[in-house]
């Protein structure tokens, strides 16, 4: 086979569903919209409402939590009707390589390496400061060798970090059904831990930090400030706090019933983690004025010490971190699945898409570990951060564009979806271009680090079809 046929090669639907048919379908709607919550209510909720605030918005934060929220939405109606259509493990990687061929679907593929991997790293570098932040009051602390990444002062590695790390990563090792279990208790604990804080801290509002509402617009140092220019700003910065609703999808070949099933999960845990950010986002505005949220990485915490309820703050705090777990869960379980997708198909070695002797994909469990620990120990917080809304974003891009040939072939050589997005064939596009806006609003650092790491993913493709080539001759 030439290159430029394997190239466009579009991937049989019956290949997926043989391969793939050896994974246990254990996870029902209750355990989607835990896992969904517990990887969209994470770090974010706990730190980002305060700093775009004080960077960008104002006490307007809240609008650009709704104005991210409302693009999340949108490409959730995709996912969950793609997910419908095509329950396998690998998720936007596995529906583009069948719908526009196997390089599209590694591109996508690339991407949500980008989005899940480096999205592991990246919450257990917020668990390890928010723990640290945590027993500080304790005079307990670790030297700065081992509590920062390398070359961040004077750090050579986060150990809590990559210790929380293999800690879930044993976890999932035991299988889908048992990790869900805990994922459950522990969305439970983190939802009420953010009621106590909204209960305590609808108590001290003080009206007068809502005036204005919208600031007026001027530049500053961190970018566009007030305005409809910092509300659109905020809302890229804010957009990452939502990509976790994809994670669900990636675990869709272990769904019960996938056809009801990943969507209810899908459009169900955005709308729970939509209501969450709202509700603190506005209390949080409400307590403080804005500005003392500057540079502030624990603005929930702070407000509630502030305010003189410590005690709550350390609950609060406490259990954050804990819930923070839950977002790691989250992601790994994406991540070890998208991994075993590119071994399954062959991008990757063969070995890395094999199931063990209780059907569980531990072998691409294992390289995501090793590679976020060592990516989590190097790489600075800021910097990941920045990757993962990109990479979450460009594939977002080609899932709603592949939405177009999935109408095609629904009903013919696809199954009829159980859910479908509503206002074909306008909506794909009104859906791509709110995306492309967001990703436009990435700083250019965001966008040039995303060009680097397409053009790695391409060189790495060409090499492989290369091989593959020559081997076939």
């Amino acid at each position: 086979m030439s290159i430029i046929k394997r190239v466009f090669r579009k991937e049989d639907l019956s290949r997926y569903q043989n391969k793939d048919s050896n994974l246990e379908r254990t996870l029902r709607v209750r355990d989607f919209l835990a896992l969904g919550v517990g990887t969209i209510v994470s770090t974010a909720i706990f730190t980002l409402p305060g700093v775009v605030a004080a960077d960008h918005t104002g006490p307007a934060v809240t609008l650009s939590f709704l104005v991210s929220a409302i693009v999340a939405a949108l490409i959730a109606f995709v996912y969950a009707e793609m997910a419908s259509v095509m329950p396998f493990a690998g998720s936007a990687y596995t529906w583009i390589s069948i719908l526009f061929g196997e390089f599209f679907g590694w591109i996508v593929g690339w991407a949500l390496i980008a989005e899940y991997i480096i999205a592991v790293s990246f919450v257990a570098s917020g668990f390890s400061a928010n723990l640290r932040g945590l027993l500080d009051p304790f005079d307990i602390s670790l030297p700065n060798a081992l509590s920062n990444s390398l070359g961040t002062n004077g750090g050579i590695m986060d150990i809590i970090a990559a210790i929380v790390i293999i800690i879930t990563a044993l976890l999932l090792a035991r299988g889908a059904s048992e990790t869900a279990r805990v994922q459950n208790i522990l969305v439970v604990l983190k939802i009420l831990a953010i009621f106590l804080f909204l209960i305590v801290g609808l108590s001290i509002i003080n009206l007068g930090n809502y005036i204005p509402f919208i600031p007026e617009y001027k530049e500053t140092a961190a970018g566009a400030f007030g305005g409809w220019q910092g509300i659109y700003a905020g809302s890229s910065v804010i957009f990452i706090a939502y990509i976790g609703f994809d994670s669900i999808a990636a675990n869709s070949g272990e769904a019960i019933n996938p056809q009801k099933t990943m969507p209810r999960g899908i459009l169900g845990s955005l709308l729970i983690a939509v209501g969450l950010f709202v509700a603190v986002s506005l209390v949080l505005v409400g307590m403080f004025d804005y500005s003392a949220y500057k540079d502030n990485a624990e603005p929930v915490g702070w407000a509630l010490r502030m305010s003189g309820h410590g005690t709550v703050a350390v609950i609060v705090q406490a259990v954050s971190v804990i819930g923070m777990f839950t977002a790691l869960i989250g992601m790994m379980l994406a991540g070890s699945r998208l991994l075993y997708s590119f071994g399954r198909d062959g991008i990757l070695p063969a070995w890395i898409g094999k199931l063990n002797t209780k059907n569980q994909p531990n072998r691409s469990l294992v390289i995501l570990t090793i590679v976020a620990v060592v990516i989590g120990s190097v790489f600075p917080f800021g910097f990941l951060a920045e990757l993962i809304s990109a990479g979450a974003l460009v594939a977002f891009m080609f899932v709603t564009i592949g939405i177009y040939a999935l109408r095609k072939r629904e009903g013919k050589d696809l199954p009829e979806p159980a859910f479908k997005l509503p206002f074909y064939p306008v909506m794909p596009i009104f859906i791509f271009i709110c995306v492309f806006a967001v990703f436009w609003g990435l700083s250019g650092q965001a966008k040039f680090y995303t060009l680097i790491w397409f053009i790695i993913g391409i060189v790495y493709y060409l090499f492989y079809a290369i091989k593959m080539n020559g081997q076939q001759k």
